[in-house]
């Protein structure tokens, strides 16, 4: 029952992705073939946020509700592991038409061969998690 209002802001978002296109296959295919600037705009959105949260965060040295400083370690920046997570995580995009935050929205809203999808990231982060050591990172 504890977990309830984070039900209820996980619909409200599903609501408000589902409203603003994001989850529809033919917006990210239009973004894809480069002829709507919406999946661009919605993303470069969700960056820019982003950004001036974690600044936030840093700069004035918020804590979390249990009190505790919120800590973000610095990042080693590689830019092969990047590119190639991301040309990977990028054609998982493109084939199925959804990424992973998407995909449970679709299933919501009743589209079941998503189901696919979603059992092919599963596999794929088990695989992942059980070959990680042996990759080089």
């Amino acid at each position: 029952m504890k977990f309830i209002k984070y039900i209820f802001l996980g619909i409200l978002f599903g609501i408000t992705l589902t409203k603003a296109e994001v989850v529809s296959w033919f917006r990210i295919y239009e973004m894809f073939k480069f002829q709507s600037f919406h999946m661009y705009g919605v993303i470069g959105t969700a960056v820019v946020l982003g950004i001036i949260i974690t600044q936030i965060i840093k700069r004035t040295k918020m804590k979390a509700i249990s009190g505790d400083p919120i800590v973000i370690p610095p990042k080693q920046f590689s830019i092969p592991r990047y590119l190639i997570g991301g040309t990977i995580f990028g054609l998982g995009w493109a084939m199925t038409g959804a990424c992973p935050g998407p995909m449970f929205i679709l299933l919501g809203n009743g589209v079941f061969v998503i189901i696919v999808a979603i059992a092919s990231g599963i596999l794929g982060t088990y695989v992942y998690g059980r070959i990680k050591r042996k990759l080089p990172h």
